[in-house]
């Protein structure tokens, strides 16, 4: 296919005006966003759900340090969405207004760059498409290129803030790239979380994973129907292919690693996923073509946790062809991190025989900034349970917590989210049900397990305007006290959200991640206000 799909200039013909997308398809779509907006590119996370959101929206995942919402890209576009996760699902992470935003994709096609006088503008609704969410339409994917913020921005609406969104040349939160010391920048943590990691593409070959850096990788292709071997090359050698009219040398790893299934060509032979990575090595040297089964995922690590070979296996031809190991999810993934140099070698040992001469490529590696860290006091919170995910309000807007009573007595032309009224030492206290405050699904009747065990937390504030509420909730997890530098913004994604959760702790407990969203006792306090933003968010 990649013979029908490529089309001018080989990868390494792009001059340094050329731009980079990241190209991925959604039902019969295809699409591309700008690199420069890309943070990284994800397996499906395990989401918790955030209340007042958008349809699309499908939850908060936890990603280095930061809460971020991921939205399913088919619902934003208006498309059917809420299909299954399959082994293709990615969810690819793009700077919006200083925070991360995900976009659930049906799978990642690639890696592709364009000339800009390759990328034709949007005349018309492209595919259904409103034209305001496009950007121009690549001639070389063919694809449809997105606008990210008016995208994310119909969803989650005006949050009311200055525009601190990066114009279309900006380079916040790329693979790599950063703003200048006058460029935006979020809180300090994030920013870490952001600048200081290495990003890898990551692909697996023969049940096992190996990455480049993605500052190395030029594109990615689908695998070709044929390839032109060379005579008498050696098995890893597979010879060449034909992209926009140039010679791209081809690298197997399976052979080169002497991994299980040596022979890898032929189309009846090769697996729908199987695409060529074609790698960057330096300076004057000829891109290289790496076939590999399947485009798994981009990688941000640390520094720290990509070691070098063991000098014992180092010393083994077999590794030599290895930068480091890289420890991903803890340690639990190890993948090997191939050299960009020593793949160039491979492709040279080709390009010799087939005529393939190396050239300047133009393309200069990022330049990661230093990022400062982030202390301060810690906070204590009561954290309670409700529809699967977990809450916080500080203790000191709490005055205790009550367990939930047998009957609650109506209180008539209440609003909709007051169940009724609970006299508690002679004082009237109304009651909040939180499912139906945050529009959760209703927990069940009767005995249900979360009713059973159900709490009263009675929130207040003294003085002359002195004021008391109880939120009905599932059940209490307990105190807990949160350091300073793992509080956050919530994510904006709706006017009532802003207002009742406006921050969102990120942990780490037993190497599993934790969210837990924090309220805002005030709002919970202000009865009318309340009801005039559920009234808008309706």
């Amino acid at each position: 296919m990649a013979t029908e799909e490529a089309s001018g200039g080989v990868a390494g013909d792009r001059g340094a005006g050329s731009l980079a997308f990241v190209t991925m398809t959604v039902g019969d779509l295809r699409l591309a966003l700008p690199m420069s907006s890309v943070h990284a590119v994800i397996r499906p996370p395990e989401l918790v759900r955030i209340p007042l959101g958008p349809p699309g929206l499908e939850g908060l995942a936890h990603w280095h340090g930061d809460a971020v919402p991921v939205l399913d890209l088919a619902m934003a576009l208006g498309r059917d969405g809420g299909t299954p996760d399959t082994r293709e699902t990615r969810v690819v992470l793009v700077g919006h207004r200083g925070q991360p935003v995900g976009l659930r994709v049906d799978a990642m096609a690639g890696i592709l760059r364009s000339d800009p006088d390759r990328i034709d503008p949007v005349t018309a609704e492209d595919g259904g498409l409103d034209p305001a969410m496009l950007d121009g339409l690549l001639r070389d994917g063919p694809a449809t290129i997105l606008k990210p913020d008016v995208l994310i921005d119909r969803q989650f609406g005006d949050p009311g803030e200055s525009d601190r969104t990066a114009g279309a040349g900006g380079l916040v939160g790329g693979f790599g790239q950063v703003a200048g010391p006058g460029g935006d920048r979020s809180a300090g943590a994030r920013a870490a979380g952001v600048i200081d990691r290495l990003a890898l593409l990551v692909f697996e070959v023969a049940g096992q994973e190996f990455a480049l850096p993605v500052e190395r990788v030029r594109e990615v292709l689908p695998a070709p129907r044929e390839i032109s071997r060379m005579a008498r090359s050696r098995a890893h050698l597979l010879g060449v292919m034909s992209v926009r009219d140039r010679l791209l040398p081809l690298v197997g790893l399976r052979a080169l690693f002497g991994l299980e299934g040596v022979r890898e060509q032929g189309a009846g032979e090769q697996a729908a996923g199987r695409r060529v990575v074609v790698v960057r090595p330096g300076q004057r040297q000829a891109p290289v073509g790496v076939l590999v089964d399947e485009v798994r995922e981009i990688l941000r690590l640390d520094a720290a946790q990509i070691d070098p070979v063991p000098p014992f296996l180092a010393r083994e031809p077999e590794f030599e062809d290895l930068d480091g190991i890289a420890r991903a999810d803890g340690g639990r993934r190890l993948v090997s991190v191939l050299s960009a140099g020593r793949l160039f070698r491979h492709g040279a040992a080709i390009g010799a025989e087939a005529g393939v001469d190396g050239e300047r490529d133009g393309m200069e590696p990022a330049r990661p900034a230093d990022a400062g860290g982030m202390a301060g006091k810690a906070e204590r919170f009561v954290v309670f349970s409700l529809a699967g995910a977990e809450y916080g309000l500080p203790v000191a807007a709490v005055r205790e917590v009550l367990r939930r009573p047998d009957s609650i007595t109506p209180l008539p032309n209440a609003p909709d989210f007051v169940s009724g009224v609970l006299t508690l030492r002679g004082e009237v206290l109304p009651l909040i049900d939180q499912r139906r405050l945050l529009h959760l699904p209703a927990a069940g009747g009767g005995t249900a397990p979360g009713l059973a065990r159900g709490r009263v937390v009675v929130v207040g504030r003294d003085g002359a305007d002195a004021a008391r509420v109880g939120l009905l909730v599932d059940g209490l997890s307990g105190l807990l006290t949160i350091p300073a530098e793992r509080i956050g913004p919530a994510p904006a994604v709706s006017a009532a959200q802003r207002r009742l959760i406006r921050r969102v702790a990120t942990l780490e407990t037993a190497g599993a991640a934790r969210l837990i969203l924090l309220m805002d006792a005030e709002s919970l306090l202000d009865m009318d206000r309340l009801a005039g933003l559920l009234v808008t968010q309706q």
